[in-house]
């Protein structure tokens, strides 16, 4: 009887000290993972901003999904102009004399790839509808629109994932938590997210810091 007190007693000893031990690094391992994975997941969210960005540009409002955003960055250009000033002497039918006139030209110099100028030698634009980490093949959601603000239309994008989808594996208690963040130092709610559909913006919800970590 003594015996088998004393197993049991190890046993919950055991037991405690790997549940002490797993409440200490848990949160430490979490914490690695996140920042892994969210720095990827930021990283091509950016890329997707990128592209959304030139896509205005060029078409005057932003697209609407990956399929007409990834075509344009395949086969879009640039048009690289320059503007110049200039003056020509005109006659004046008013005055009855010739008057000076003073003109803005644009001149075409050629054209650079959308994708040679934010991607360069890469083809990771091809795939950049997929979520980093996602087990399930999820993609990110996208979507586009026109809003009014200040009495002028404004074309907006948003572009987000749940954290859930990103942290699939971690344990559920620390998920729950991260998903109820507010701090200047973290990705704050239960999405990453850039752009807005309700505000002309084209900021991340992420914080300086993973900015700071893609320069270096």
């Amino acid at each position: 009887m003594k015996t088998i007190l004393q197993i049991i007693l190890w046993i919950v000893c055991v037991g405690l000290g790997y549940l002490i031990y797993r409440s200490v690094t848990g949160p430490i391992e979490f914490q690695k993972v996140k920042e892994e994975r969210f720095a990827e997941v930021i990283s091509t969210l950016k890329d997707i901003r990128d592209s959304q960005v030139a896509y205005r540009t060029v078409n005057g409002r932003y697209a609407n999904d990956f399929k007409s955003l990834i075509a344009f960055v395949d086969t879009g250009q640039y048009t690289i102009t320059q503007r110049r000033d200039s003056s020509y002497m005109e006659y004046d039918k008013v005055y009855g004399i010739d008057m000076l006139k003073e003109v803005t030209i644009v001149d075409t110099l050629g054209f650079v790839a959308i994708k040679d100028s934010i991607f360069k030698n890469s083809d990771r634009y091809k795939t950049m509808m997929n979520v980093p980490y996602a087990q399930g093949g999820e993609k990110f959601d996208i979507k586009a629109d026109v809003i009014q603000k200040g009495g002028y239309s404004a074309p907006v994008f948003e572009v987000k994932v749940k954290k859930d989808i990103v942290l699939y594996d971690q344990p559920q208690d620390l998920l729950d938590r991260e998903n109820a963040q507010i701090s200047v130092e973290e990705v704050n709610g239960s999405e990453i997210k850039v752009g807005s559909l309700t505000d002309v913006s084209t900021n991340g919800n992420w914080p300086p810091i993973y900015d700071k970590k893609e320069d270096q």
